[in-house]
Formats: C-alpha cells, structure tokens, sequence
C-alpha cells in the first residue's frame, strides 16, 4: 500500500509510505543459516532512506559467522535468548533488549535458548555485500 503526503506550505515533500507485511516478504537463507526477511533497504524502498532492515531467524544452538561490517548495527531482540560477541565482549540478550554495534566490529550471534531466536537489525547506512567481511 502506497500514500503520498506533501506539506504545502514553503517546503513540499512526497514521501510515499510503505507497508511491508511480513506474510509477503520472501526469507532467504544468510551464509551461516539464518532465516532473513528484508524489510527495507534502498533497493526496495523509493524513499530515498539510507539504512535497512530486516528480520533474522536462528535455529537453536546455531550461530553466525564471525565477521565485521563497515556500518554501525542495531539489534533488537524479539524472541528467544541470545549471546551476541562484539571484539571480544560478550553480551546475553533475551526478549526487548536492545544492543547498538558500531562500524567495522568483530561479531557474531548465538542462539543459546531452546526455541528459535528471532531478532530485527537496523544497519545504517544499508547493508551491502561488499560491505561484509566473514573472518571465518
């Protein structure tokens, strides 16, 4: 569903808003086994925004690659536990916390419950292939 807005008034704007339902959203499956379902990028948004985001599954007892990103990350946690390893620091994660991960850290994510672990990442600016570097 798209709606157009413009202010009137000195300045005009046109945003288009997007809703994005999840039924409808294709999951690929990521290089270590996780479910993703991209909600927004720039690719697939005509908004102009400059990040992304999209929603992971991890099975219980997996875990992502290590790797690094050149953009900072925002976890948002919204089923499950987790232990997300950021430069050596470890950090237990459960239901509606949060974490922020700056630009270029060491990372991966681990499913440590019993159920699978879903999770939302905010990446800012967009997550690129390119932009990913698997250190294992």
């Amino acid at each position: 569903m798209s709606l157009t807005l413009r202010q009137t008034s000195q300045k005009k704007y046109d945003f288009k808003m997007l809703i994005r339902k999840n039924f409808e959203i294709e999951t690929i499956t990521g290089n270590e086994g996780t479910e993703i379902k991209q909600y927004f990028h720039p690719h697939n948004t005509l908004n102009g925004i400059s990040y992304s985001l999209a929603q992971f599954t991890l099975e219980s007892g997996k875990k992502s690659l290590l790797h690094k990103i050149r953009s900072s990350e925002i976890y948002y946690i919204l089923e499950g536990d987790a232990l997300l390893r950021v430069n050596k620091e470890s950090y237990q994660l459960k239901k509606d916390d949060s974490i922020y991960v700056p630009p270029m850290s060491e990372q991966y994510i681990e499913n440590t419950g019993s159920e699978n672990l879903r999770f939302l990442c905010i990446v800012e600016p967009a997550w690129k292939p390119e932009d990913e570097i698997i250190l294992e």
